[in-house]
This record gives C-alpha cells, sequence and structure tokens, in this order.
C-alpha cells in the first residue's frame, strides 16, 4: 500500500467508500466525481500505479472479465463504457483504475460517448 494513496486508504476502509464489488484481487466503488448516472472505479487491490507497470496478459483478462462481472451486476451490461487513464501525467490518482460508465436509461450511441469522453478529457 502507498502511503497516501486514496484508493489504498478505501481498500483498507480508513475511508468510506459505496463500495460494489470486492473479491480476493478486485475492489469497486463509486467514483466521487460521477460523469454519468452509474460510474464505478475499478482497482486492484495491490497498488499499481499505471497499467504500464503490468506485464502479465493474466492481469489484462481478469479486469475485463471483472469489469464486465460488475457491469452485469449493476444491470449495464448491454450499454457501457470502459475508459481508463494511463500514466502520471494524466491519471488523477496514481493507483490504477478502470472507469465502468453507464445507466444511461437509453442506448448510447458510440458517436455519442466518444463525444462525451472528449470533452472529459478536454477538462
Amino acid at each position: 500500500m502507498a502511503e497516501n494513496c486514496l484508493f489504498c486508504k478505501i481498500n483498507q476502509r480508513e475511508i468510506p467508500g459505496q463500495i460494489h464489488y470486492e473479491d480476493e484481487h478486485w475492489l469497486a466503488f463509486d467514483d466521487k466525481y460521477p460523469v454519468a448516472p452509474i460510474h464505478v472505479l475499478l482497482v486492484p487491490k495491490t497498488h499499481i500505479v499505471t497499467l504500464e507497470e503490468v506485464d502479465d496478459l493474466n492481469f489484462y483478462l481478469e479486469l475485463i472479465n471483472t469489469a464486465k462481472k460488475i457491469a452485469s451486476q449493476l444491470g449495464i451490461s448491454d450499454n457501457y463504457k470502459l475508459f481508463m487513464n494511463v500514466g502520471l501525467k494524466v491519471q488523477a490518482i496514481h493507483h490504477l483504475h478502470l472507469h465502468i460508465y453507464g445507466g444511461w436509461g437509453e442506448e448510447k450511441l458510440a458517436e455519442q460517448l466518444d463525444k462525451e469522453s472528449r470533452k472529459l478529457i478536454s477538462e
């Protein structure tokens, strides 16, 4: 655990978080600043700063399979988006995390989602 890592503190229950999923390796909780009706962060329980530190293909498989499981549990498996910032210059929190967006109540076309993502990146 990194001493001052916000996500590690949520994992250790030092800071409250609305947890939606937890297993031996992963934790998923609400984003404090949601940009979609459902906006959950999926983080590894092990402190990994950025995706560039990961060389294990099984990690990627587990990450995506866990995200799919969470989307299903949240009832958004038919219409959701996964998003990740990679690198210290673009990550607001220096702990690897995958954003799971959904819950729009209607199908979102890829063009709409991409436009919204571009807006988020530029802010």
